[in-house]
């Protein structure tokens, strides 16, 4: 790195010099040598997180000013009379973003540099920041003192700085359209006016049930208290309505049941049911989460470790996507070191990550699922819900020794899934799995419709072989085995003649335990 660019041509009025880094550094270290009762003397780098590259390999330069910095200070003239103890002394201050920028070696245990934090600000500071601009913004309603319009956007700034309010008045000016506080803060946040919350309205509500159900078999009772927490959220009793309002996630969801019975996909129904796409589902296996320093994989390294650069995987995804479904899969097997990042989120819908910067979880729904129980739980129980529950309280309480993480979580938000009693679910887990295959032969070879000649057979002969043992994750297996393998068989033998597949159906019959195509 360079000398640092020419300070701008001081005004008559200032005593301000060009001055190079080495040249200020030198002097700073030369001038706190010396004992200045008199007149001392506080040298201000400011903008000093440009000062250094990366701080796991610095430049010749940089190790050059990082050395005077350090004589700085270690140098700096101490007094020690009873006279002059109390009179300021010379200082040299450092403005930068967080000690994630400077390198180590300067603050590690070294009692000449202390951390001085300047917090943002608070609620009354950002309501008089906003008054003061009232006649700039251009919103509709227009802020008023006192009026509900103004409180909830003042609330909705938290986390924000004065800068902050003033890009926000700008943006509302270079706007065509007048928009409300919500639609602004929106745009400023994530680029787009209306989050998925908004869109969340009673009519959609009314059909969860149905659409849930569509992919997720058997589990009318899970589904239906899915449909209760969001309820619950959309009605605001659970402070979930606006997302600027409300600083915690906007849903905590806990799936506990056996292996393979629809938790992860019921999971993934949410997240596309809520934000229009399968993919807001962000799924953390939380097996690979299981050793005492996995919560730097999760918010990223502190500076001067190795992977400090690249983050934390769940602060970045949440960074990259606000509006997301975070399923943290079989969470019994993660260290119990992350389960206190997870209480902190549950408590301020936050984190800091390895970089210093504060990630919001305000605009996510959180799923943790669990097979707490499933080894013990008999599947001819009378009361399997209680028991699953049962379960898990025992194990937050008792095993992990975290009940406030269980008092967090609330035990009404504790999700249990039935066992997978009668082939009748399987049936319907394949008939729901043959509607995806239907697509992908029509996208691919123009297929016009896959049609089940005596299905009900069909169906029972694909689901005969799966292990009721592990629910409905047998049945994409067995669809390929016995379904997906020998049409693709069939296709390959009419690739000869592509025209006489596309815009044809195919039926499917069954003969002998097997299963035969024709074209129709």
């Amino acid at each position: 790195m360079g000398d640092l660019p020419p300070a701008p041509m001081a005004s008559p009025a200032s005593s301000s010099i060009t001055a190079s880094a080495d040249d200020l550094l030198t002097v700073a270290a030369q001038w706190l040598r010396q004992p200045r009762t008199e007149k001392p003397v506080a040298f201000v780098l400011d903008w000093s997180h440009y000062l250094f590259g990366s701080i796991n390999s610095l430049s010749e330069n940089e190790r050059g000013w990082l050395l005077r910095l350090g004589q700085a200070t270690r140098d700096a003239a101490v007094v020690r009379n009873a006279e002059s103890i109390g009179q300021p002394q010379s200082l040299l201050v450092l403005l930068c973003g967080g000690l994630n920028v400077l390198p180590p070696s300067i603050y590690l245990n070294n009692p000449l540099f202390k951390e001085i934090g300047i917090p943002l600000p608070a609620r009354q500071i950002r309501e008089s920041a906003v008054l003061g601009l009232k006649e700039v913004f251009r919103l509709q309603p227009p802020l008023q003192q006192g009026g509900r319009e103004l409180a909830d956007f003042v609330d909705g700034l938290e986390g924000q700085c004065i800068r902050d309010i003033h890009n926000l008045a700008r943006l509302s000016r270079q706007e065509t359209e007048v928009s409300s506080a919500l639609s602004l803060l929106n745009l400023y946040r994530h680029g787009r006016r209306h989050s998925p919350w908004e869109q969340l309205d009673h009519k959609k509500l009314q059909t969860i049930v149905e659409t849930l159900g569509r992919r997720v078999k058997g589990q009318g009772e899970a589904i239906e208290s899915v449909r209760r927490i969001l309820v619950r959220a959309f009605t605001g009793l659970s402070g979930l309505q606006h997302s600027y309002r409300q600083r915690t996630p906007k849903g905590v969801l806990f799936f506990v049941g056996p292996t393979g019975v629809g938790k992860t996909e019921l999971a993934k129904s949410i997240a596309e049911f809520l934000f229009g796409d399968e993919e807001a589902c962000l799924r953390f296996d939380m097996s690979e989460f299981n050793h005492e320093h996995a919560d730097q994989r999760l918010v990223g390294a502190p500076p001067g470790y190795v992977g400090y650069e690249a983050g934390g995987q769940l602060t970045n995804a949440v960074k990259q996507r606000p509006f997301s479904l975070l399923l943290f899969d079989e969470i019994e097997k993660a260290h119990p070191r992350i389960l206190d990042k997870f209480l902190q989120i549950l408590e301020d819908g936050r984190l800091t990550d390895g970089k210093g910067e504060t990630v919001l979880f305000s605009d996510t729904v959180i799923v943790f699922t669990s097979n707490i129980g499933a080894a013990e739980v008999h599947h001819e129980s009378q009361d399997v819900r209680n028991e699953f529950i049962q379960k898990v309280r025992q194990h937050f309480v008792h095993e992990l020794k975290r009940p406030e993480l269980l008092g967090r979580i609330g035990e009404a938000n504790i999700i249990p899934f039935n066992f997978m009693r009668d082939d009748s679910f399987l049936i319907d887990i394949a008939r729901a799995k043959l509607e995806p295959l239907r697509k992908g032969l029509k996208d691919k070879w123009g297929v016009s419709d896959l049609r089940l000649v005596r299905e009900a057979e069909i169906l029972a002969l694909l689901v005969r072989e799966v292990d009721r043992g592990t629910g409905g994750r047998g049945v994409p297996n067995a669809l390929t085995n016995k379904l997906i393998d020998p049409l693709a068989d069939f296709l390959f033998e009419k690739m000869a003649d592509p025209g006489q597949i596309r815009g044809n159906a195919i039926e499917v019959h069954i003969a002998g335990g097997k299963l035969l195509f024709e074209l129709e």
